[in-house]
């Protein structure tokens, strides 16, 4: 669906409707908010399966992370929205290119807390999930040399 209101962006800002554009500028953010957010839920399921191997039961787990996945995006979505839902409108890359018009937040204040930040909480989180299941994965290739040389002695 990212792709999807991506590509149609463009397309439907020419049509010069403000309610159509702020629908699109807030359909494009949420679908990326949701692809981070998916993209962070991943990393959380590789972690459970490489490293919390046994008794890993969790109940409604493939709820819990739709509810996470899809409803985290949308509050911040209504969080932005009732602030002020005029954040969202249309852009121009510049005035030379007419048809470059897009429908996107529109105040970089927001752009850097609901988009930029949001990013880097689920960089962050993703890239200490790696080092990790790798220090994981480490401590199994040690433990299994060291036994593999007991039984050699």
């Amino acid at each position: 669906m990212l792709n999807m209101v991506f590509l149609t962006n463009s397309w439907l800002t020419s049509f010069n409707q403000p309610g159509l554009c702020i629908t699109v500028a807030m359909l494009l953010h949420y679908f990326l908010l949701a692809a981070f957010k998916w993209m962070c839920l991943e990393s959380v399921h590789f972690y459970l399966a490489l490293v919390k191997v046994f008794n890993v039961y969790v109940p409604k787990y493939i709820l819990k992370c739709c509810v996470t996945g899809w409803g985290m995006p949308a509050i911040v979505i209504t969080l932005v929205l009732i602030v002020n839902k005029d954040f969202y409108g249309n852009g121009s890359l510049s005035e030379s290119y007419p048809y470059s018009n897009f429908c996107w937040i529109q105040e970089n204040t927001v752009f850097y807390i609901s988009v930029v930040a949001y990013f880097f909480l689920i960089f962050w989180m993703n890239t200490a999930m790696f080092i990790t299941v790798l220090l994981q994965i480490y401590s199994m290739k040690t433990r299994t040399q060291k036994t593999s040389r007991f039984w050699k002695q």
